[in-house]
C-alpha cells in the first residue's frame, strides 16, 4: 500500500471495516457500534495486519465530535439550557466529585499518588458526547425533558474538564508530578506572567465567559444573517458549505482563541443557527457527515484497546468498570431522585452516564505526560471506556427492567412541577410563556386513547404536516396529530388540536390514535421506512382506511404503494405539476392547447 496516503487509508479501513461489522452486529441483533468498536480493533496497533494511523483517526473523531454536538445545538436555544441548570448544574458537579472520589479509591488500593487518583477520578466521572447523544437521538429523546437534562449535564461536565486540562499542568508540581509542569500551560497569560493557580482559573473562566457573550451578541446577528444571505443565492452546494464553515469554525475558533473544547463551541454554534427558520434544512444538510464521522468516532476508540489488557488487569479492570457502571449511575439517580424527579427519568440519566469517552482520553494522556498518572492508569482508562460503551445498551436495558420494579417500591410517588412552554412562542427566536403543570411518574407510560372515531390521523407536523394540519382544520375536517418533538406538541396542544406524544412506529402509541375508528391516514413524515412500518400497523387495524402517504423519489413510491398506501405524492412530481398547471394559466387557451387536447395534424 503507498505511504503517501494515509489518511484515505485510514478513512477507508475504518469505514468499510465498520459496515461490515456493524452488519453483523445488526444480523445478531446487537447494537451496531459494537462492530465499529471491532473494526478499529482490527485496524489498531494492537492486533496483527493492517495498521490505520492513530493520530489521524482521532483527528477524524474529533470532526464527528463537533457535527454531533453541532447537530444537537440545532434543536436546542438558550431557554432550553437555562431551564434545566437546576438540577444539571448540582447534579453534575456532585457526581463528578463522587466518581472522583471512588476513582481516588481504587488507585490508593493500586498504590498509586494522590495526584494521580484525581486525574484517574476525573477521567472516569465524564461521559461520553457521542455515546450518549447517539443513545439518546435513537430513543428519540434529545428535545425531551430527559434530553435537556442529559444534554445540560453533558455540558456542565465538558466545561469542568475544560478546566480540569487548564489547571493540571499548573497543579502537576504540587501534586507529584513534573516540577516543570507548570510551564506548560496552554493560557498565554498565564505563560507570561506568573499569575498562579487562582490567576490560570481566572483567566480561564474569563475568556470561557467572553466567547459565550461573543457567541450570544455578536454570533445571534451574524450567523442567521450570513445563512439566510446565502440561502437567498440559491446554491444548495453553496447552503451547505456554509454550515459546515459555521460549525468547524466556530468549533475551531472557540478551542484556540478562547481555550473552550471544540465540542462545546460546536454546540454553540448550533444553537445560535437554531434562531434562523433555516436551522432544520442545516440539520438536514449536516446528518450524513454526522453519521459517518460519528462511526469514524467508535473506530479510533476501538484502535486504542490492548485487548491483552483484559488478562492482565482483570481485576483493576472490573473495579474501574464497576465505577462508570455502577458508581456514576447510582450517584445520578440519586440526584435526579432528590430533586423530585420521576424514576423513569432518573434512570435515563443514570444510564445515559454510564460511559466515558473522549475527554476521558484527553486527560489520561495529560497524565501520563505531566508523570501524574501511570500508564496502567491509562490502560485501564481505555478498557473502561471500550468495555462501558459494549455495556452502554444493556444498562438502558436494565434500566426499563427497573422501572416497573423500582415504582412499585417507591409506592405512589407524588407528582412533581415541570415548568414548559405554551403557546407558539417555542419557535426560534420568540419568546415562550412558562407555566407549571404536573408531571406525570410514568413518563413512559402509553398515551391515552383518543375517544374520536371517523376522524383523520395525521402523523408529523414538520414544514409539510404543519401545512397539511392547518387546511384540515380551515376544511373543519376532524383530526388528531402524532408527533414526538415537544417543542410542536406544546404549540399544537395550545391551538387546541388534540396530539398522541411520541413515534407513531412504536404500536401502542398507534394504538392510542384509534387507528381502527380512523377514516384515513396521512404520512406527513420525510422517512420512507418508518412511512412503511406504520402503513403495515394501519392496515392491520383497519384494511378500510384510506392512507396517504409522501415520498422523495420512484424507488419510495413503488415501496410504499406495495405495502398498502393509497396515494403517494412525491414532492418533485407535484412541483412539475404545479408550475405546468401556472404556464397553462397564463398562457391564450385560444392558442395554447391544453395536454389533453393535442394540436390538429397540418
Amino acid at each position: 500500500m503507498p505511504h503517501d496516503t494515509p489518511l484515505i487509508a485510514t478513512i477507508v479501513a475504518g469505514l468499510g471495516l465498520a459496515f461490515i461489522f456493524g452488519a453483523l452486529a445488526n444480523r445478531f441483533k446487537v447494537p451496531p457500534l459494537v462492530g465499529y468498536l471491532i473494526a478499529g480493533v482490527l485496524v489498531g496497533p494492537n492486533t496483527p495486519g493492517f495498521v490505520a494511523d492513530q493520530e489521524l483517526a482521532l483527528e477524524l473523531a474529533e470532526i464527528g465530535v463537533i457535527l454531533l454536538m453541532f447537530g444537537v445545538g440545532l434543536h436546542f436555544s438558550l431557554k432550553d439550557l437555562l431551564s434545566v441548570r437546576a438540577i444539571a448544574v448540582p447534579g453534575a458537579v456532585v457526581q463528578i466529585s463522587f466518581a472522583t472520589v471512588l476513582g481516588v479509591g481504587l488507585s490508593w488500593m493500586l498504590g498509586w499518588s494522590l495526584g494521580a487518583g484525581l486525574v484517574f477520578g476525573l477521567a472516569l466521572s465524564v461521559a461520553s458526547t457521542v455515546v450518549l447523544l447517539r443513545a439518546l437521538q435513537e430513543r428519540r429523546m434529545i428535545e425531551t425533558e430527559r434530553g435537556r437534562i442529559a444534554v445540560g449535564w453533558l455540558i456542565v461536565e465538558d466545561l469542568a474538564m475544560v478546566l480540569a486540562l487548564v489547571l493540571l499542568p499548573a497543579l502537576a508540581g504540587v501534586l507529584g508530578g513534573e516540577q516543570q509542569a507548570a510551564t506548560q500551560s496552554p493560557n498565554i497569560l498565564a505563560l507570561r506572567f506568573d499569575v498562579g493557580v487562582w490567576g490560570v482559573l481566572g483567566i480561564t473562566l474569563a475568556k470561557v465567559v467572553a466567547f459565550v457573550v461573543l457567541m450570544m451578541v455578536v454570533g445571534r446577528r451574524i450567523i442567521p444573517w450570513l445563512l439566510h444571505y446565502v440561502a437567498h443565492t440559491g446554491s444548495r452546494e453553496l447552503f451547505r458549505l456554509s454550515v459546515l464553515a459555521i460549525a468547524l469554525g466556530v468549533a475551531f475558533g472557540a478551542a484556540k482563541l478562547f481555550g473552550v473544547s471544540l465540542a462545546l463551541g460546536a454546540f454553540f454554534a448550533g444553537m445560535v443557527m437554531s434562531e434562523s427558520e433555516l436551522s432544520h434544512q442545516a440539520a438536514e444538510e449536516t446528518l450524513p457527515l454526522r453519521d459517518a464521522f460519528s462511526v469514524l468516532f467508535f473506530v479510533s476508540v476501538g484502535m486504542l484497546f490492548d485487548p491483552t489488557s483484559l488478562l492482565s488487569n482483570t481485576w483493576p479492570i472490573l473495579g474501574t468498570l464497576f465505577i462508570i457502571l455502577i458508581g456514576k449511575s447510582v450517584a445520578a439517580f440519586l440526584i435526579v431522585i432528590a430533586f423530585g424527579y420521576p424514576i423513569a427519568t432518573a434512570l435515563i440519566i443514570s444510564a445515559s452516564l454510564a460511559q466515558i469517552g473522549e475527554f476521558s482520553f484527553m486527560l489520561a494522556g495529560l497524565g501520563v505526560s505531566l508523570d501524574l498518572l501511570p500508564e496502567q492508569g491509562r490502560d485501564l482508562i481505555l478498557a473502561g471506556a471500550i468495555l462501558s460503551i459494549v455495556l452502554n445498551p444493556l444498562a438502558f436495558a436494565g434500566a426499563a427492567r427497573l422501572k416497573p420494579w423500582l415504582e412499585k417500591r417507591a409506592g405512589n410517588v407524588p407528582e412533581t412541577v415541570e415548568a414548559v412552554p405554551i403557546g407558539p412562542a417555542t419557535e426560534p427566536g420568540e419568546v415562550a410563556t412558562i407555566t407549571a403543570v404536573p408531571l406525570k411518574d410514568d413518563e413512559d407510560a402509553p398515551p391515552p386513547p383518543t375517544k374520536m372515531t371517523g376522524h383523520t390521523i395525521l402523523i408529523g407536523y414538520g414544514r409539510v404536516g404543519s401545512l397539511v394540519g392547518q387546511s384540515l382544520k380551515a376544511a373543519g375536517i376532524e383530526f388528531l396529530v402524532i408527533e414526538d418533538a415537544d417543542k410542536t406538541i406544546a404549540k399544537l396542544k395550545s391551538e387546541g388540536i388534540e396530539t398522541v406524544a411520541g413515534n407513531a412506529v412504536k404500536g401502542e402509541v398507534f394504538a392510542s390514535a384509534n387507528a381502527a375508528g380512523a377514516k384515513r391516514l396521512i404520512l406527513a413524515i420525510p422517512n420512507a421506512f418508518e412511512a412503511g412500518q406504520i402503513i403495515l400497523k394501519a392496515k392491520t387495524a383497519n384494511p378500510e382506511m384510506v392512507i396517504i402517504a409522501r415520498a422523495h423519489s420512484d424507488a419510495e413510491v413503488d415501496h410504499l404503494t406495495g405495502l398498502g398506501a393509497d396515494k403517494v405524492i412525491m414532492g418533485e412530481r407535484e412541483i412539475a405539476r404545479g408550475i405546468v398547471e401556472q404556464v397553462m394559466t397564463s398562457a391564450s387557451p385560444a392558442n395554447t392547447p391544453t395536454p389533453e387536447t393535442p394540436p390538429a395534424a397540418a
